[in-house]
């Protein structure tokens, strides 16, 4: 019997290296790049680049989505005040995981996940709501997950030494640069 497909929203390659391979043994994994909160567009194409080698690494295919900053600017300026894990970051969660479930039904998936559970900045509670609703609206599954846990954020940072991947220092958007830079002495 085949293995159901499911289509994987990757927002880093660390997050995605691990998240990979402990999905592969159960279904037939695709990557999904959606991230147009990703500033400036220079990180956007390394995250990227290392996304593409971490789909070569596991022999898993890599779909690359548009990115529109202005868009995703538009959708979270009114948010833009907000804390890192305030409502800005739902904001962002839904515009992506919105992404890879419209793109899962348009491409005829079976279901679809997101690597975003593995971070620890990241509210796992939360995403799993709003992929439930995606999964509800296009008629899919959502793998609930929250990938952190059983230590999956530490064997993620160890898998990524290990492949001398590129490990970012902040969540992605301007705001979480900016939160990051006032951070740094």
């Amino acid at each position: 019997m085949p293995k159901p497909s499911i289509l994987v929203h990757v927002c880093c390659a660390p997050d995605a290296l691990y998240v990979f391979g402990t999905l592969k043994g159960d279904f037939e994994v695709t990557g999904f790049f959606s991230n147009s909160n990703i500033h400036p567009r220079g990180e956007y194409d390394l995250r990227l680049e290392e996304a593409r080698k971490v789909a070569r690494t596991h022999g898993v295919p890599l779909i690359e989505d548009d990115y529109d900053p202005d868009g995703w600017l538009l959708l979270t300026r009114k948010f833009k005040d907000e804390p890192e894990k305030g409502r800005r970051c739902d904001v962002c969660y839904a515009a992506r995981l919105g992404r890879t479930a419209e793109r899962a039904a348009r491409e005829g998936f079976d279901a679809f996940a997101t690597v975003m559970s593995l971070s620890p900045w990241k509210k796992a509670a939360v995403m799993n709501r709003i992929g439930r609703q995606f999964a509800a609206r296009h008629g899919l599954a959502f793998l609930e997950a929250d990938f952190k846990k059983k230590d999956g954020f530490k064997k993620s940072v160890d898998l990524s030494r290990t492949h001398g991947l590129y490990r970012q220092s902040y969540c992605g958007c301007l705001y979480s640069l900016a939160a990051a830079e006032k951070r740094s002495p």
